[in-house]
């Protein structure tokens, strides 16, 4: 026989959630403290009584009134939220939430009578949209520059480059030093982690160590040893080196320096697939303007979405707040381990804590954007048919080929490209009924910019993995 119908009343609170109430039964309540009783009088152990055969009496005694309460409140909170759920349709996002706290709702237990619940959980947010047509977002045009061909070009002699031994000189800027170190702080004189290292090259050039490292190897002579002192900058990414003064014992122990080939049809066969100079630097000229028009074609996406953000109506749990945030972080981590990072000695529980807080813009931005694009998909009835995802499945077959299928899971797959073309559908619906306006780019913002990434060319081609120009 099913148990009857709970009374059940439900109302609307802030940020998508839903507030509970329910009564339930006086018999419910005994029913549940008589089966925590027995279950405890068949476990417990008690010298003098066989496992199993404790009187009730001697157990209520032993443990006390209250422990059996307890037991009997946590089951039955767990039975009846299953079953409120279950009767009223509602999906929940997290666990409940108890209005008075579990210790306050034992303390007015009894179970003689009835028992009013008060609960809380997050639902899924209903996100509308004031308008989704007729909208106007900015973007400012990006120009093509033909330098970038003779940057990439540079950067793939200095990778080919032959690395020739000086001997009758210091070490200059540019140079390439082997040196051997050992770094401690200067506060307590405790050894750096990852602050030693053996013959190891490297690049003289700013940005590629800590500020006053690169500076004091330059005047240095092969088999000279000086202690660097040294600051960490306030952001560095080793929590408890930030801001920290420290002293390296380093030794330059080799020093070298680059002799780059000839712009040649040789060095094109070297660095790419192409038979000569010409022929490179026409595809590598290609493919940065394909590269500035998908960069102008995702602005232009990213503008028409953050237009038709600002016409979404919709609160957020903090149940998906967190959701994102944690994958945020999460694939902050991939990226580092990809890297080569360490990631597991790197992510100290302070970092994550402080990744998690910074996190919270970006993850509620993130959201909105999910959230804008799905409410347009409901107003505007955009869906993606059966036959297109399995055309789509189709085209990359090839692919999957090459791939391990056992590690191919397509339910997985299948969601996945059904949310990508939805995604472009759209996207292509926001392009054609909305105005984009493209503005030339201030120039002395552009060149501010372009002094910027100039700074910070080092620290990125460190970065990058050593490879030649990427073939066609």
């Amino acid at each position: 026989m099913s148990a009857a119908k709970l009374k059940v009343k439900t109302s609307s609170a802030p940020n998508s959630r839903i507030a509970v109430e329910v009564e339930v039964p006086a018999d419910r309540c005994k029913n549940s403290y008589n089966e925590a009783l027995n279950k405890l009088s068949r476990t417990i152990s008690i010298p003098g009584f066989r496992k199993g055969k404790v009187p009730k009496a001697v157990v209520i005694q032993q443990l006390g009134v209250k422990r059996i309460q307890a037991s009997a409140l946590e089951s039955l909170l767990q039975k009846i939220w299953t079953e409120t759920l279950d009767q009223e349709g509602i999906e929940p996002l997290c666990e409940p939430e108890l209005q008075d706290g579990f210790e306050t709702m034992l303390e007015n237990f009894n179970p003689e009578k009835i028992l009013t619940l008060k609960l809380e959980t997050d639902i899924a947010p209903t996100p509308t949209l004031k308008k989704t047509s007729g909208l106007t977002a900015e973007v400012e045009k990006l120009n093509f520059n033909p330098s970038k061909v003779d940057e990439l070009i540079e950067q793939s002699r200095s990778q080919l480059a032959t690395k020739v031994p000086v001997t009758n000189r210091s070490a200059q800027p540019g140079d390439i030093a082997i040196v051997s170190f050992k770094g401690n702080f200067s506060d307590d004189g405790s050894e750096i982690e990852g602050g030693s290292a053996d013959s190891i090259e490297i690049e003289l050039e700013e940005g590629r160590m800590i500020p006053g490292f690169i500076e004091g190897v330059i005047g240095m002579n092969i088999n000279d040893a000086k202690i660097l002192k040294c600051e960490f900058p306030k952001d560095y990414h080793q929590e408890d080196a930030k801001g920290r003064k420290a002293e390296f014992n380093v030794t330059l122990e080799d020093l070298k320096i680059k002799e780059l080939p000839e712009l040649n049809d040789d060095f094109a066969k070297q660095a790419s697939d192409k038979d000569n100079l010409a022929d490179l630097r026409s595809d590598l000229e290609k493919r940065l303007r394909e590269d500035n028009d998908k960069k102008q074609t995702q602005n232009r996406q990213d503008s028409l979405l953050d237009a038709l953000v600002k016409e979404l109506e919709v609160e957020l749990p903090k149940s998906l707040i967190d959701q994102e945030v944690r994958l945020i972080v999460e694939q902050t981590a991939q990226n580092f381990a990809q890297q080569g990072i360490d990631v597991k000695s790197m992510f100290t529980p302070e970092l994550v804590k402080s990744l998690m807080e910074s996190s919270k813009g970006e993850a509620e931005k993130k959201l909105r954007q999910k959230l804008a694009l799905n409410a347009l998909a409901q107003s505007e009835k955009i869906e993606v048919s059966e036959n297109e995802i399995n055309a789509k499945i189709k085209e990359i077959e090839a692919d999957l080929k090459v791939a391990n299928e056992k590690d191919i899971d397509a339910d997985r797959l299948k969601n996945a490209i059904t949310d990508d073309l939805l995604q472009e559908k759209l996207l292509a619906w926001l392009e054609e009924n909305n105005t984009v306006i493209e503005k030339k780019a201030n120039t002395n913002t552009t060149k501010k910019i372009e002094k910027s990434s100039k700074k910070k060319t080092t620290k990125t081609n460190k970065e990058k993995k050593s490879s030649k120009t990427p073939k066609s």
